[in-house]
């Protein structure tokens, strides 16, 4: 009789003690619907995920999650230190929400109940981009990248000692691009025939052709047979460059294009380079010329021409017209 009184006191005491804590044996954050989220860098390098009364961790370098694909097979791989690269798993005694994350002052409640410090391990980082394919004229647009995270060989430091989890999944981290839109509000393009460097602007990117082929010749091309070449990045001619800039170039660009050596001012942001191109395929480059007496005026087109920086790639439309070159014979 005493055996079952005390089991039943055992029994009370433990109904007495539930306040709320949460008591939690193993990680689980595979439901989908958990979006990934992230702290302001100024306050806080967080991304983190969160359960009505759970909360994972990730803290790391804000240059550490690129915006670049990951190529098959290698995927970013950091070390968890426990300083620099740091996992925290954190369960609560009632309702957690990012003002207890992110907060410059975290709230007074919920109290953490549980904290597991992760001691050693891998964050595994693969990176996919997020591509708005809608375009009606061919082009595509990079509008994000989405960064899934996994964690190899964690070792957890729990209350009752350290538990390792060999794979085990964070979820989908994502972030959002400028997409970059290719566009110029004058189709009238400039040459420069001493460097064979055809170009459009608009002040603050630039389309260039450089080291063109000979294509550029004063004499009408018969209808519906444009002179043809590919670009090529790795050859001597036809290299195709997107550049993006810190501040506007200047009004005279003859000044900036032409010269020898490009100028140093204004710098350059971005650098997107042109695929090589494909016979009958991709990455091809038309020159119609018409004229009208001395006047010749050459139209370059660029069909199904692919744009590159790291590994990511955008398209431009499928007939993109790089602009007019018109060239006035003495």
């Amino acid at each position: 009789m005493k055996k079952y009184a005390s089991l039943l006191l055992f029994a009370l005491l433990l109904n007495g003690c539930d306040d709320g804590d949460l008591t939690v044996d193993t990680i689980d954050f595979d439901d989908t619907s958990i979006t990934s989220q992230s702290c302001d860098p100024l306050t806080n390098n967080l991304i983190y995920r969160l359960k009505p009364q759970e909360s994972l961790l990730i803290q790391l370098p804000d240059d550490k999650i690129i915006n670049d694909p990951t190529l098959e097979g290698k995927p970013l791989i950091y070390d968890i230190d426990n300083s620099t690269y740091r996992v925290v798993y954190r369960a609560y005694d009632g309702t957690v929400a990012t003002a207890n994350i992110c907060g410059a002052i975290p709230p007074t409640s919920p109290k953490v109940t549980q904290e597991w410090q992760a001691t050693a391990g891998q964050i595994v980082i693969t990176t996919t981009p997020i591509t708005d394919n809608t375009a009606t004229d061919g082009s595509t647009k990079i509008t994000g990248y989405n960064h899934n995270i996994n964690f190899k060989n964690i070792t957890f430091l729990k209350p009752s000692g350290p538990q390792v989890q060999e794979e085990f999944s964070f979820g989908d981290y994502q972030t959002t691009v400028t997409p970059v839109v290719v566009t110029f509000s004058d189709e009238n393009a400039d040459y420069c025939p001493d460097t064979k460097k055809i170009y459009n602007d608009n002040t603050v990117s630039s389309l260039v052709l450089e080291n063109i082929a000979d294509l550029i010749v004063n004499e009408a091309t018969p209808t519906g047979t444009p002179r043809t070449s590919l670009i090529n990045l790795n050859g001597t001619t036809n290299k195709l460059y997107y550049r993006t800039y810190s501040g506007g170039l200047p009004v005279d660009t003859k000044s900036y294009f032409c010269t020898e050596k490009t100028p140093t001012t204004p710098a350059v942001l971005d650098t997107w380079v042109g695929q090589d191109g494909q016979a009958n395929v991709s990455g091809i480059i038309e020159v119609t010329t018409t004229n009208d007496l001395k006047v010749f005026r050459h139209k370059i087109v660029l069909r199904n021409a692919t744009l590159q920086k790291g590994n990511s790639t955008f398209k431009l439309a499928t007939t993109f017209v790089l602009g007019t070159v018109t060239v006035v014979v003495p």
